[in-house]
């Protein structure tokens, strides 16, 4: 395998865990009891950085035995659980 294919397939991973992180340890210092007014606006950024990182994935070179196909479904997990989380009332 190419060295290049590792290292696109490690940073991807790792952007989708640190979003995925950030997502899931977003700031909510400023929430009240029964409102959802903590800080979602790194949330919309994350979600913003996920589609962009995916539309440069779809538009990569060849799919490189799959490593191009795995981080894409990768990415819409991440954007599917991140704009749940944005959604999540409690």
């Amino acid at each position: 395998m190419n060295v290049w294919k590792v290292v696109a397939l490690a940073s991807t991973s790792a952007f989708v865990l640190s979003v995925g992180y950030q997502a899931a340890s977003a700031n909510t210092a400023d929430s009240h009891p029964g409102s959802v007014a903590g800080d979602f606006h790194r949330m919309h950024a994350a979600v913003d950085s996920l589609r962009a990182a995916r539309e440069h994935l779809l538009h990569s070179e060849h799919n490189h035995g799959g490593w191009r196909e795995r981080a894409v479904e990768s990415t819409d997990r991440a954007i599917h659980e991140t704009e749940e989380a944005l959604n999540w009332n409690p």
